[in-house]
């Protein structure tokens, strides 16, 4: 069955003729690609089209797929390629992004979980401001690991940076958000 296949053979799988295996690819990774836009730019409509973008990109691109890195790798690095040549093209850089409202669970909250809906929509709006806050190299690492599930490693060969550079861009995103999350745990 598909479903339990790896999301390379999957790949593999598509890139011989399976559009079941696309179907599959597309459900497992679809909302890990649109939150990475939607955090990494200020306008719903943008993500929108640069999600799609990058699935068009995918199938065109089917043909060519080498199961070298994991397959989310690939993906992101196309979605960071798209994303870096999109803000080119609107003369910008991608350091200008201003954050979404929104924002995933991570690593840096897992200690403080909140017991009621009200708590975990403040804690949200906390966390989405301490992200908005970070600078954009530390917020897009944090953005791969947490949504792309990427290892330092694959973010480094993606954003074509030193393993030791991405490791200190997440070991600082991740130190500001738990300063902003315990900040607000004492003024609670």
């Amino acid at each position: 069955m598909d479903a339990n296949l790896s999301d390379e053979q999957l790949m593999q799988n598509y890139a011989a003729g399976d559009d079941h295996a696309f179907e599959h690819l597309y459900s497992r990774h679809k909302g890990a690609v649109y939150r990475y836009f939607l955090r990494q730019c200020s306008n719903q409509a943008t993500a929108e089209e640069l999600y799609q973008d990058v699935w068009v990109k995918l199938i065109n691109a089917k043909d060519r797929y080498q199961d070298d890195a994991k397959f989310t790798t690939w993906l992101f690095s196309i979605a960071h390629n798209h994303l870096v040549d999109w803000y080119r093209k609107q003369g910008r850089k991608l350091e200008d992004v201003s954050k979404h409202d929104e924002m995933p669970e991570t690593e840096a909250h897992a200690n403080w979980q909140p017991d009621n809906d009200f708590e975990r929509r403040r804690l949200a709006k906390v966390l989405t401001a301490a992200v908005a806050a970070l600078p954009a190299e530390q917020s897009e690492v944090f953005l791969l690991n947490q949504e792309g599930g990427l290892t330092v490693k694959e973010i480094a060969g993606i954003l074509n940076i030193s393993h030791e550079a991405a490791k200190s861009r997440y070991r600082y995103a991740t130190k500001k958000l738990r300063q902003r999350l315990e900040a607000e745990k004492r003024n609670e």
